[in-house]
C-alpha cells in the first residue's frame, strides 16, 4: 500500500508519500504563497524524487480539518481532482488526529491546539501508546479556560501539540500538567496524515472522491459576521 497524502491547514504545504511504517519520501514550503501555488508542484516533484507515478499509488490521503478554510479546500480539492481523475479512493484526516501521530510509537496523553482565533482554539485529546493514537475527545473549539477545566480530570501529563502548543503552554502552565512538545514534532505534517489514513484504508474505512468533505468545526467568518448582523437587527 503506497498513498500521496497531502497537509494544507495551516501555513505550510506538505506532501509525502508513505508506506507501512516507512515514509519514501516528505517535502514542505512555507513561502507565502498560496498553498494552490505551491501543493501540487511540491506532490509533482516528490513522486519524481522517490520514482513513483501517481497510476501506482493506491490512494490518497488529506487533512480536512480544522485550519485554514482556504488551504484546506485547496487540499481537498487537489486529491479529490487526482483520485477522480485515477479512480482511487481517498481518506480525510482529522487536522488534529494527524497531529497526534506525530507521537506514533511514543506514549503521551497528546492535546492538539490549533489557533482558531476570536479566544478560542481548535482542540481534542489523545491517547498514544507506542502505536496508533486513541481518541479520547472528539474535535472541538473552545476558550483555553474552557480546556484548562477540561484537562483537570486528565490523569498524568499532557503534551501540546500543533501551532497553538505555545500559546495554550503559556495559559495553562500554571497547572503544572502541560509539556510543550518539542518543534520537530509540534506542526503539522503530511507524513502523519498519511500514516494516519493507511489505518483507514486498512479497515476499509476510505471513501470517494465526492464524499470527502472539510471539518471546520466553525461557520466561516463572514458567515459569522453575517448572522451577528441579523441577529443585531432582530434585536
Amino acid at each position: 500500500m503506497k498513498i500521496l497524502a497531502l497537509e494544507t491547514s495551516a501555513k505550510t504545504a506538505s506532501a509525502a508519500v508513505v508506506t507501512e511504517g516507512k515514509v519514501l519520501g516528505v517535502t514542505s514550503v512555507t513561502a507565502g504563497l498560496t498553498h494552490s501555488q505551491t501543493v501540487l508542484p511540491l506532490a509533482d516533484a516528490l513522486l519524481k524524487g522517490v520514482s513513483a507515478s501517481l497510476q501506482e499509488l493506491d490512494g490518497f490521503a488529506v487533512s480536512t480539518g480544522p485550519g485554514s478554510f482556504t488551504g484546506l479546500r485547496i487540499g481537498i480539492s487537489a486529491v479529490k481532482g487526482l483520485a477522480q481523475g485515477l479512480g482511487k479512493s481517498c481518506a480525510g484526516v482529522s487536522t488534529l488526529e494527524g497531529l497526534a501521530w506525530n507521537f506514533q510509537g511514543l506514549s503521551y496523553t497528546v492535546c492538539p491546539v490549533m489557533d482558531a482565533r476570536c479566544g478560542q482554539v481548535y482542540t481534542s485529546l489523545f491517547w498514544v501508546n507506542g502505536g496508533a493514537p486513541q481518541r479520547l475527545w472528539e474535535d472541538m473549539a473552545i476558550s483555553l479556560e474552557a480546556l484548562r477545566e477540561k484537562l483537570q480530570s486528565v490523569e498524568g501529563d499532557v503534551m501540546l501539540v500543533g501551532d497553538g502548543a505555545e500559546l495554550a503552554f503559556s495559559a495553562l502552565s500554571g497547572s503544572g500538567k502541560v509539556l510543550l512538545s518539542p518543534p520537530a514534532l509540534r506542526y503539522q505534517s503530511a507524513a502523519s496524515v498519511g500514516f494516519a489514513a493507511l489505518a483507514r484504508f486498512a479497515a476499509g474505512e476510505t471513501v470517494s472522491p465526492a464524499e470527502l468533505l472539510p471539518a471546520y468545526l466553525r461557520l466561516p467568518q463572514a458567515e459569522r459576521e453575517l448572522l451577528a448582523r441579523e441577529a443585531g437587527k432582530k434585536g
